[in-house]
C-alpha cells in the first residue's frame, strides 16, 4: 500500500538536480511557498528498455536558495487514486500548485478517470491542502472540473493545466496538448468553471506544456512547441520552450520567439518564477545517470528579461550542466567529426547528428538516430575531419521497425578518401545485426574523409551510431567548432 516517504536533504552541484538515477523527476511546476522555492514534478518510473511514460506520483523540491545547490526532496507527496476517489491508479502527468487567496494550496492535475466512456479519459481534478506536502484532499469529490464531458464536451486531451490567480483576484486556467490549447476563467472557489471556453490561437507551433505567468503588468506564456526549424527542433519529436505575450490574460497572444532550444529528453516542459528578486526556469532533461526520454529529471536556471524593449523580452536560457569528469581516452573519434549523408535533407522524423553524439538508447525514439527512407538500393554516411586521422576499425548500431519499414542493411562496407573514395583494405566483421554494435576492421588509414556504404536493397534504414576508431586511445577532444569541408577540398 502506497504511503508517504521522509523527505531527504540533497546537495546538487548543478543540473540536474536529482542526478544519481535513483528517482527520475518530470514536468517541473515552480511554486513560492514561505521561505522557500518549491518544485512540483512528476515521477517517472519506466524500465530502461520501456517508451512509455511510467508515472504513479507526484514529489516536491525545496530550497532556500537555488543557486545553493541545497534542496530537500519529498520522494512522494501525492497519487492520483489516493487524491481523488474517481481516478485511476498511474499518470500522474504534469501539474501545478497554486496558493490561493485563503492562504490554501490548490493543486490541478490532470489524471486519468475510472468507468469513464469518453475516447480520451484524461480529466483535470483539484485538491486542496494547507502545505505543499499536504495531505491532499478532493477539492470537488464530484468529479473533475475538466474533462471531455464537462463543463461541455470537447475531443482534446485534458492535461497540462496552468493556473493563474490575477492581481484582481481573478482566476484563469489553461491546458491541452497535441497542439490544442484551451483556457477558461474559474470561479473565486477555484473549482467551479466560469464563462465559455476558450480555443487559444496565435502561439506558434505549440504543442504542449503551456505555463501562465504575470510581470510587470504583462501576461506571459510559456510553452512546449515542435516546429521543425532552425528556431525551434531539428526533429518532429524534439520540443523546443517558446513564449508569447498578451496584454490581458485570456489573450488574444502573439508568439515572441523561442527561450530555450531542445534539451537531451524529446519532450521539454517549462515552469517559470520570480524567487526572492530573481526569475527561475525550471525544465526536465534525460541527462541523470541512467536518463532517457522516459526517465527525466528535473534541472532550473536563472531567467532574465531585456526591459528596454516593449514587452519586456525573455533573453534565451543557456542550460547549465553539474561538473563532470573528463572522458577517458577512447579510440571512436566520431565525436571530431562533421556528419553528413546521401539522404540530406534528412527526413524530419531523424536526427544526423544522433551518429556520433556519443549516446546510445535501450530502444531509441527516432531523434535518436539516422534514418533514410524506402527507396535507394544503397545509402552512405560520410563522417569529414578537418584535419587528417588514422582509423583502423569501426562500430555501427543499426535499428529495425518492422512497422515503419526501417531493417538493417544487407551489407555495408567503409571508403576512405584519397584523391577519390577506395575501399578499405583487409576488411573483417562488418555484421549487420541491430540491437548491438557490429565491429570493422581494416588496414590502417590515414584520411580526412571515411564513408560507409549501406546496401539496403531499397528498404528503409537506420544507424543508432557510427564509431570510427582510431589504432590507439585517444585524449579527448572537443567537437569542431566549425563545419569541415567536403572531401574534395583541402583543409
Amino acid at each position: 500500500m502506497w504511503s508517504e516517504a521522509p523527505p531527504v536533504a540533497i546537495h546538487a552541484p548543478g543540473n540536474p538536480i536529482l542526478a544519481d538515477g535513483r528517482y527520475y523527476s518530470t514536468d517541473p511546476a515552480p511554486l513560492v511557498a514561505g521561505d522557500r522555492l518549491w518544485i512540483l514534478a512528476g515521477r517517472d518510473e519506466a524500465a530502461p528498455d520501456v517508451d512509455d511514460f511510467i508515472m504513479n506520483e507526484w514529489q516536491l523540491l525545496a530550497t532556500q536558495d537555488p543557486a545553493s545547490g541545497d534542496w530537500t526532496h519529498y520522494p512522494a507527496i501525492a497519487r492520483p487514486e489516493a487524491v481523488f476517489a474517481w481516478a485511476e491508479p498511474g499518470r500522474a502527468y504534469a501539474g501545478q500548485i497554486v496558493q490561493g487567496r485563503d492562504g490554501r494550496l490548490w493543486l490541478y492535475a490532470p489524471v486519468l478517470q475510472k468507468a469513464d466512456t469518453s475516447k480520451d479519459r484524461f480529466a483535470i481534478g483539484v485538491a486542496v491542502a494547507d502545505a505543499p506536502t499536504g495531505p491532499w484532499t478532493d477539492a470537488h469529490p464530484a468529479g473533475p472540473i475538466l474533462s471531455q464531458m464537462v463543463p461541455e464536451p470537447n475531443t482534446i486531451q485534458n492535461i497540462d493545466p496552468t493556473v493563474l490567480i490575477d492581481d484582481d483576484g481573478r482566476v484563469y486556467i489553461y491546458w491541452g496538448t497535441f497542439g490544442r490549447l484551451r483556457a477558461m476563467e474559474l470561479a473565486a472557489d477555484m473549482v467551479t468553471p466560469k464563462g465559455p471556453e476558450h480555443v487559444i490561437t496565435g502561439l506558434d507551433g505549440f504543442f504542449e506544456a503551456p505555463w501562465l505567468m504575470k510581470r510587470q503588468g504583462v501576461y506571459y506564456l510559456l510553452y512546449a512547441g515542435n516546429t521543425v526549424g532552425p528556431d525551434c527542433t531539428p526533429t518532429l519529436y524534439h520540443a523546443c520552450i517558446a513564449y508569447g505575450t498578451a496584454t490581458s490574460p485570456l489573450g488574444p497572444w502573439t508568439y515572441r520567439g523561442v527561450i530555450l532550444k531542445p534539451v537531451s529528453s524529446t519532450t521539454s516542459h517549462p515552469g517559470a518564477v520570480a524567487f526572492k528578486g530573481q526569475w527561475w526556469l525550471a525544465y526536465h532533461t534525460a541527462d541523470a545517470k541512467g536518463g532517457g526520454h522516459f526517465r527525466r529529471s528535473v534541472a532550473i536556471d536563472r531567467m532574465a528579461f531585456d526591459d528596454r524593449v516593449s514587452p519586456p523580452a525573455i533573453l534565451p536560457i543557456t542550460p547549465t550542466r553539474r561538473p563532470a569528469p573528463p572522458p577517458a581516452p577512447s579510440r571512436d573519434i566520431a565525436g571530431r567529426a562533421t556528419a553528413t549523408a546521401s539522404n540530406v535533407p534528412i527526413p524530419v522524423r531523424y536526427w544526423i547528428k544522433a551518429l556520433n553524439d556519443g549516446i546510445v538508447r535501450p530502444t531509441p525514439l527516432p531523434p535518436d538516430l539516422w534514418g533514410a527512407e524506402p527507396g535507394p538500393a544503397s545509402q552512405w554516411l560520410e563522417y569529414r575531419f578537418d584535419t587528417p586521422v588514422t582509423l583502423n576499425g569501426a562500430r555501427m548500431r543499426f535499428w529495425a521497425d518492422a512497422s515503419a519499414k526501417i531493417a538493417a542493411p544487407k551489407a555495408w562496407r567503409m571508403e576512405y578518401w584519397a584523391d577519390g573514395w577506395k575501399p578499405v583494405r583487409d576488411p573483417k566483421g562488418f555484421g549487420v545485426g541491430v540491437d548491438a554494435f557490429q565491429p570493422a576492421s581494416f588496414a590502417p588509414v590515414t584520411t580526412r574523409c571515411v564513408r560507409a556504404v549501406l546496401d539496403t536493397a531499397g528498404a528503409g534504414v537506420a544507424v543508432q551510431e557510427w564509431e570510427v576508431l582510431a589504432p590507439t586511445a585517444q585524449p579527448p577532444r572537443a567537437p569542431i567548432a566549425a563545419t569541415a569541408p567536403p572531401c574534395d577540398l583541402k583543409p
